[in-house]
């Protein structure tokens, strides 16, 4: 899995200098050897896979009042030993959001690696974007073990607490489907 998982990262065209770093960084970790994916929660080992999938309707994306760390992120989750990060998506849109992920992309928009904050021991995700199609007009079947709340916010009006890459995937998302280049 770990071939398919770098394969999948070697191919996104970095949105900017960051995002480039973060691919260079992100493939020798791969090559290192080291374990992807969490053990045993909060942070075993304190570098981890996870997988975002933010849902997107137009202008608008949904985030979700995670209990945990206590901000407004998108959704996403763990990879589990063994799974593709495009697997966990699927797996945490029905989990946590009783949908059928539906891909807005063929490949990932975003690669980002963010310390985590929160009621738990920090860590390090190594997160793994892809995008979703969503619909503002559906109520959602919420995971309320891990959320307080759902709310859809236009690309414009993010909120302050919130994943510091969140703009980025928007930007680079809006880029994306207009076929712009991402450099």
């Amino acid at each position: 899995m770990k071939k398919q998982i770098r394969q999948e990262i070697a191919a996104i065209e970095p949105l900017d200098v960051l995002e480039h770093k973060t691919i260079v960084g992100v493939l020798a970790w791969i090559d290192s050897g080291a374990e992807l994916c969490r053990l045993q929660k909060p942070a075993t080992p304190p570098v981890h896979l996870v997988a975002y999938f933010p849902v997107v309707d137009g202008e608008y994306v949904l985030l979700v009042d995670h209990i945990n760390a206590q901000k407004w992120l998108p959704t996403g989750g763990h990879v589990e030993p063994g799974e593709h990060p495009r697997t966990t998506a699927r797996r945490e849109a029905q989990e946590e959001l009783g949908i059928t992920a539906e891909f807005i992309t063929e490949q990932p928009v975003l690669l980002t690696q963010t310390e985590t904050v929160g009621l738990t021991a920090g860590h390090t995700d190594v997160s793994i974007w892809y995008a979703l199609k969503g619909d503002r007009s559906l109520a959602l079947r919420l995971d309320h073990s891990e959320f307080l709340g759902y709310q859809w916010f236009h690309h414009s009006a993010l909120p302050d607490d919130t994943d510091p890459h969140l703009a980025r995937f928007m930007q680079k998302l809006v880029k994306l489907k207009t076929g712009q280049s991402v450099i």
